[in-house]
């Protein structure tokens, strides 16, 4: 997990953390989050504009949307 610049990465496909080279080379399918930013309450994001989406969105894109926690 990458510790530098306040973010952590993690990839949508698989919701594991990541390092910031992995999501420098895979834009589409990471995400960058804050650390420290507080509970979404199990909201689903998109990879791909990092705004908040449906359920039924994210179900229907699970390789490109990840749920907050």
């Amino acid at each position: 997990m990458a510790k530098s610049s306040g973010k952590s990465f993690r990839s949508a496909g698989s919701g594991q953390f990541v390092t910031k080279g992995f999501a420098a080379r895979h834009p589409a399918t990471t995400l960058g989050e804050t650390r420290g930013g507080g509970s979404t309450n199990g909201t689903h994001r998109s990879a791909k504009s990092g705004e908040f989406v449906s359920a039924a969105y994210a179900a229907k894109h699970p390789k490109t949307t990840i749920r907050d926690n």
